[in-house]
């Protein structure tokens, strides 16, 4: 629904308002507009996750995406060279998710795709995606981990947005630990992979992962490569709205691995992104790096 001032638009869910949103979300000029105030140079576009459609019968989720992965498609057209792709897939159902996958490389020309941190509560690091990441490896295209429909939203106390301010970053570290656990880096090692919000929760959970490597046998059994050294293989974005936190992430992941991240255009968004990198580091190669380099090797810009 698109209200009077066309300015916003509320996105409806299941016949209940779920969110408004600012036009800035379909106006390429908004952004434009945005990222030059931010010097931001090159925004990737992907969908809001309510839109992956998981949950919904596989079919209807494929019509679902293709609109969406085409509407970002005609986005990209208008961005003037400065917005990349990275589409969403059906993956209820991994033939059509594949398929789909393939058109947004081969036709579309997308960089990549977003997926959530489970589907339908089973971890991405489960076995039964190994034929979506190998397909992801063998077409070279990036694969970008977001918070969906987290677990633990139970054990809350307080209002919704604190799916988003506390459950998101829950299950992204989950997810992160289900890659490490899953095997998924030695099975494709080829495969680029980042994840939202610094990697959530993962960076502190990492120190334990790694202690339960050396004290389980069964635990180094199933990695064969420390979670650490796996760690470095993983990307993060740097939306963790602060400079503590951030320099951390590059202590745990690699100073090649942080890349700028802001959930734009919602209200709960790091407003001043190039700012936060300039505040943690006073290294220009390192702040040059984080804010562009990282990111245009996980989308294979560099590869173009």
């Amino acid at each position: 629904m698109v209200a009077a001032d066309a300015c916003h638009a509320t996105v409806v869910i299941d016949d209940k308002p779920y969110r408004t949103v600012s036009d800035a979300c379909w106006v390429a000029e908004r952004r434009l507009e945005e990222m030059d105030r931010t010097g931001i140079r090159i925004q990737a576009l992907s969908p809001m996750p309510e839109l992956f459609g998981y949950w919904i019968e596989k079919t209807a989720a494929h019509d679902l995406v293709r609109y969406v992965n085409d509407a970002i498609a005609v986005m990209i057209g208008q961005g003037q060279g400065r917005f990349v792709g990275l589409g969403g897939l059906p993956l209820q159902d991994i033939d059509l998710a594949i398929s789909e996958l393939h058109r947004l490389v081969g036709e579309l020309g997308f960089r990549g795709v977003e997926i959530g941190s489970n589907i339908n509560d089973v971890p991405i690091g489960d076995p039964r995606f190994h034929p979506f990441f190998a397909e992801a490896e063998k077409l070279n295209a990036a694969v970008f981990v977001h918070a969906v429909r987290p677990t633990g939203m139970d054990r809350l106390v307080g209002p919704a947005p604190l799916q988003q301010v506390l459950a998101y970053p829950t299950d992204v570290g989950l997810a992160a630990g289900s890659v490490i656990t899953g095997g998924l880096l030695q099975k494709f090692p080829k495969l680029r992979i980042a994840f939202s919000h610094g990697g959530g929760t993962f960076a502190s959970l990492l120190p334990r992962l790694q202690q339960g490597y050396s004290a389980f046998p069964a635990l180094s059994e199933i990695t064969h490569e420390s979670p650490a050294a796996q760690a470095r293989r993983l990307y993060v974005d740097s939306l963790v709205f602060d400079p503590d936190m951030l320099r951390r992430l590059v202590a745990v992941f690699g100073e090649d691995r942080i890349m700028i991240g802001t959930d734009y255009p919602f209200n709960f968004r790091e407003k001043e992104p190039i700012a936060g990198v300039e505040e943690a580091f006073a290294d220009a190669s390192l702040r040059e790096r984080l804010t562009f380099a990282n990111a245009r090797a996980f989308l294979g810009l560099d590869e173009v």
